[in-house]
């Protein structure tokens, strides 16, 4: 037995490992990633949370300076970013509370699930920045 196992004769291909370059990502994978993702994004929006209201509680000067920041095209995309992000973190930790009660753990449902999270993030975040969408395009 070991002769046969020992032989050069005798070759053969090492399965290959899954890892991500053989397997796409499913749903519900990318909807956990997101989720921690988002989580820490909002812990560090919360630094400009604290400077507006440290601005805010400064006077005028430190708010006019914060609101100057705040309504440059970067800090806009920032604020944005962080508006989608806690859209996303919000429905998709009602998701799992939801999953908690032990209602809609199936896969079928799970995907489900991400889809409609997705799709509210999407839905309103639209309706937060609706009315400065509407500025910039008119």
């Amino acid at each position: 037995m070991s002769s046969e196992m020992n032989s050069s004769s005798t070759s053969y291909e090492k399965p290959l490992s899954p890892h991500l370059g053989i397997y796409g990502w499913p749903l519900n994978m990318a909807m956990s990633i997101l989720h921690r993702a988002t989580g820490v994004a909002l812990s560090i929006g919360l630094i400009a949370l604290t400077w507006l209201l440290v601005a805010a509680a400064s006077g005028p000067e430190k708010y006019d300076q914060f609101m100057e920041y705040a309504t440059h095209p970067i800090g806009q995309l920032f604020l944005f970013g962080w508006t989608v992000a806690l859209y996303f973190h919000l429905f998709s930790g009602v998701r799992h509370l939801v999953w908690d009660t032990g209602k809609l753990f199936n896969l079928r449902n799970a995907k489900i699930g991400g889809i409609a999270v997705l799709l509210a993030t999407v839905i309103f975040t639209a309706l937060t920045w609706w009315p400065k969408l509407e500025g910039w395009l008119s």
